[in-house]
């Protein structure tokens, strides 16, 4: 979230889309409803299905699954063709005046650089032209034909209202009428937020379909504001810890990267990632990399990383490609893969594509489940009849359960949505004899390096050498990887500017990232959980909730990352003066010699409005972006296409263009291709969700909860379920061309037809939380249905809209 969820009472209208945040984060929704009472917001939601969100909805917009891109793209346009942006905000925070490089181009869905053959594009060409000074050529008047401007403009005139109804299925009406809505917040003194979750992430495109709603955001000048923002809904705390501390495969913590095997050059690494400035006076806060990962480095190898060995970066691993849950299952499938630890973590019932992912652990020698509870990828060798069907004789993986304490049995910290890293206490002890996550990885890494010391190996150092200073080495405490993630001072730490005055003592911990020195000198296991634990203790642990600015930024209750910072980019809350937008809603202003408010600045706290500065800090322009130069693996700007399992067949954008039907850079495996259904075999587009009675795969352990939803259910629409001759509580099958899956139908008004192309379409809703562990009645996993592939950029797989047949079982 660039916001909090206490933040979202602040703003006027709330659009909802991608998400159901009423069904999925209920307690986070009561911001909302404070939000409707207190500032008379309104709520907009676009949705497949008529939800539980929409239900107290000002306003409920149907939309075919997986078109966002073409509806937000829609909006964009309007906002474009009628004028209504926040001029001030767009002029001088994002990059619409910068002109792009002649080589590039888009003709046909497909921009310059593509290679067919390899699924991938050269992005040379998207890029800023640059000047002798190595600076970014603008033009302030926003004339120039390739300027960023000019350029979107081009681009997103072809989302006509006629055709966002076309593609999405969306009344043009009632299209119209939200785009008049977030229109109306493009002046100071209006705000909008936008609240998404796994309906936006999940899909072949869901990195695009973000930026989208981000670049109507910034449109609208509500980036950086008090109720306003790009808001994910985390569904548990551990997905933005996930993230944050870096446990995808390509991550080091803080949102740094491990090297790729062509990177083997120490400073050629740092370089790439230190970004420098891209205008005159621009900090582009990445240019402290440096510091941030050799601090990091000591945090692992202590004394053993040195300047000498390049702070111990030969001991990192040199990624050949992405191991992210897609790969591991290939190279499990293709008998690759030795062993595999799922640590909270429930893959076979999480990955797409059942069907390949049982036997694809059935090819493992060992595998390890670390969790609570039973779950299904622990229990996938037993066969539980038509749920689970395999001959449990034939299957040589070795299976160990090491059950672990959950969250109420442990003490530690949580990360929420909001950035939030909250201390709680342990509730009760752990049944049985479970552990901890710590004890359990403690015991493990200590027996890893015992029997590296006894029998030696390929490239011992790594493991030898990592530093491991726990008080108790085969139960390291909460507070002792707490205070390592924080960082500590390795010799004084003095003021750049005055070397004479010490700013932490040798062996202090560290008061923020601004401590954090490239020679050596400190260390920092996460550098944007610098501050959470300093000297003067526990900072996570704080409980005042005060609040004097009546903004809801409570700063000492608990702490927020970065720097204790609720509203990221809040510099953009002002102009360029260093007057709030909106000083009703002041997060932060300049004072004639500081900025200060109700927020940390989210900028150089001594650094005045007319430096030149501009807010956005980390990209190296300075300012946000509606071009996306190389961040992006499908193009700058966000495109619509299909979801790989589309109901029509072709792309309405690009009817003739069988290359752009869906993603052209999508993850997809040579091998899966051959399982993706088509319209004509599986009629009926699918998407998957989440209930409020049922927590992920949790709590079908549950008595209460099997009792209030006890079986697996469809929901089909009152056509549909009349075109298929099937009455409420009829048991229907739902098939792919990977699976099925057969259960009770619940017939709804929810969800209804769309006119598609001319074409009726039906949407099919089906909760995930069923499997064949549990209290609640056996049913099937959802994930039987869904296409294996993925996001290109995340990687995360496309289970939010793919085909299927329902039909009276």
């Amino acid at each position: 979230m660039t916001n909090h969820w206490v933040d979202i009472r602040n703003a006027d209208l709330i659009l909802v889309m991608g998400g159901n945040a009423a069904e999925a984060h209920p307690c986070g929704f009561k911001w909302v409803t404070e939000a409707k009472a207190h500032r008379k917001a309104r709520l907009i939601v676009v949705d497949p299905r008529f939800n539980r969100t929409a239900s107290v909805a000002d306003y409920y917009v149907p939309i075919r699954t997986g078109t966002d891109i073409a509806f937000l793209g829609g909006v964009i346009n309007y906002l474009l063709t009628n004028d209504k942006i926040q001029h001030e905000y767009v002029k001088n925070y994002t990059d619409v005046s910068f002109i792009v490089r002649e080589d590039f181009a888009f003709n046909d869905g497909i921009f310059s650089g593509y290679n067919a053959d390899k699924r991938s594009y050269d992005k040379t060409s998207w890029d800023y032209e640059r000047g002798d000074d190595g600076f970014a050529k603008v033009d302030p008047t926003l004339q120039d034909p390739r300027c960023v401007y000019q350029l979107m403009k081009k681009h997103y005139s072809r989302y006509t209202p006629e055709q966002v109804e076309k593609i999405c299925g969306t009344p043009k009406d009632k299209f119209l009428h939200v785009c008049e809505m977030l229109a109306a917040t493009s002046v100071p003194g209006r705000a909008t937020t936008i609240m998404y979750a796994l309906g936006w992430t999940q899909h072949s495109i869901g990195s695009q379909i973000i930026r989208t709603g981000a670049m109507v955001q910034l449109l609208l000048g509500n980036i950086g504001i008090a109720g306003g923002g790009m808001n994910a809904l985390r569904g548990h705390s551990n997905i933005q810890g996930l993230t944050d501390l870096g446990l995808m495969s390509n991550l080091l913590p803080g949102y740094m990267t491990l090297p790729m095997e062509a990177e083997q050059d120490f400073d050629a690494y740092i370089a790439k990632r230190a970004t420098q400035p891209l205008r005159p006076n621009q900090l582009s806060y990445w240019r402290n990399y440096r510091a941030f990962h050799v601090s990091f480095m000591k945090s692992w190898w202590g004394d053993k990383a040195t300047a000498e060995n390049n702070f111990a970066f030969d001991y990192l691993p040199k990624l050949d490609k992405s191991y992210d849950l897609l790969q591991v299952f290939e190279l499990m499938s293709q008998g690759k893969m030795t062993g595999y630890i799922a640590q909270g973590f429930n893959p076979l019932a999480a990955a797409p594509y059942k069907s390949k992912n049982g036997p694809a652990l059935a090819k493992l020698k060992w595998l390890v489940i670390m969790d609570p509870l039973a779950t299904e990828t622990s229990e996938f060798w037993k066969n539980h009849g038509p749920f689970n069907d395999v001959d449990s004789a034939s299957i040589q993986t070795e299976v160990f359960r090491l059950p672990t304490t959950c969250f109420a049995e442990e003490r530690g910290s949580l990360v929420s949505s909001s950035r939030v890293l909250q201390w709680h206490w342990q509730g009760a002890d752990g049944p049985g004899e479970a552990k901890s996550d710590l004890e359990i990885m403690a015991g493990l890494w200590l027996r890893i390096r015992d029997a590296y010391r006894k029998d030696g190996g390929k490239y011992p150092d790594p493991i030898l050498n990592m530093s491991w200073p726990y008080a108790k080495p085969d139960s390291p405490t909460p507070e002792e990887i707490a205070k390592e993630f924080n960082g500590k001072a390795l010799a004084d730490v003095t003021d750049p500017k005055d070397p004479t005055k010490v700013l932490a003592k040798k062996g202090e911990q560290l008061a923020s990232f601004a401590q954090l020195r490239d020679d050596g000198s400190t260390s920092s296991g996460c550098w944007i959980f610098c501050g959470s634990w300093t000297q003067a203790g526990n900072q996570m642990g704080r409980r005042d909730n005060s609040d004097p600015t009546g903004i809801g930024n409570t700063l000492n209750w608990a702490w927020a990352w970065p720097v204790n910072r609720r509203v990221l980019y809040n510099r953009a809350s002002c102009d360029l003066n260093g007057k709030p937008f909106d000083p009703t809603r002041k997060l932060i202003a300049w004072n004639g010699s500081t900025w200060s408010g109700a927020d940390i600045p989210d900028f150089k706290v001594d650094e005045p409005p007319d430096s030149g500065m501009n807010p956005f800090i980390m990209n190296p322009e300075g300012v946000a972006r509606f071009f996306a130069r190389d961040a992006m693996v499908e193009g700058p700007f966000p495109e619509h296409y299909e979801p790989f399992e589309t109901p029509l067949g072709y792309n309405p954008l690009h009817p003739d263009n069988k290359l752009v039907v869906s993603n052209p850079a999508a993850r997809v495996f040579p091998g899966d291709k051959a399982t993706f259904g088509t319209h004509e075999n599986f009629p009926h587009t699918a998407t998957s969700y989440r209930l409020t009675e049922h927590f992920h795969y949790w709590t079908k352990h549950a008595k209460l909860n099997a009792i209030i939803q006890p079986e697996q259910f469809v929901e089909i629409g009152e056509d549909l379920a009349k075109e298929i001759g099937v009455v409420a509580g009829d048991r229907v099958k739902v098939s792919s061309n990977r699976g099925h899956l057969i259960a009770v139908a619940v017939v709804t008004k929810r969800i209804k037809p769309l006119t598609i192309e001319g074409k009726k379409v039906q949407t099919v809703g089906l909760p995930i939380h069923w499997g064949f562990i549990g209290l609640a009645r056996p049913g099937y996993l959802v994930n039987t249905l869904t296409p294996p592939v993925g996001d290109g950029n995340s990687q995360t797989p496309e289970t939010k809209s793919f085909l299927v047949k329902v039909e009276k079982a």
